[in-house]
This record gives C-alpha cells, sequence and structure tokens, in this order.
C-alpha cells in the first residue's frame, strides 16, 4: 500500500547512513512498517504488512540480498 499523508510517524533509519543521510527511513504504522527514501519523504510511503516486514528482514539477516551491495 502506497501511502502519501502519514501523520506524526516516528521515522528511523540506520545509525551507519547518518553522516551520508541517504538511506531508506522506517516507521511503526497502524497496518504494519511504513518505509519512504530519507531524501524526498514527500514522495510518501509504502506499507508493508509486519508479516512482509519480518520476511524481508530475516533474508536480509540471512545475506539473501548481499549480492545486491
Amino acid at each position: 500500500m502506497i501511502v502519501e499523508r502519514l501523520g506524526e510517524l516516528k521515522w528511523l533509519k540506520a545509525t551507519m547512513s547518518q553522516p551520508v543521510g541517504m538511506c531508506v527511513e522506517v516507521a511503526a504504522h497502524p497496518e504494519g512498517v511504513a518505509v519512504r527514501h530519507s531524501v524526498t519523504p514527500e514522495d510518501g510511503a509504502i506499507v508493508y504488512t509486519c508479516e512482509e516486514f519480518a520476511a524481508f528482514l530475516d533474508g536480509a539477516k540471512r545475506g539473501e540480498f548481499d549480492h545486491l551491495v
């Protein structure tokens, strides 16, 4: 689900992105987890269910996406 108005969500990003500032940000959302680009937050966000986001995190922890970077 793509959302444009996200209210007063508390956005977080990885501490490793702080010096550069170009990263994705995540926030708890009533329908799951909202994800947006930190440089263009006005473009809105995509909201994933908690189950979808957990599956992504599990894959990332297992190294399934390491070949992308």
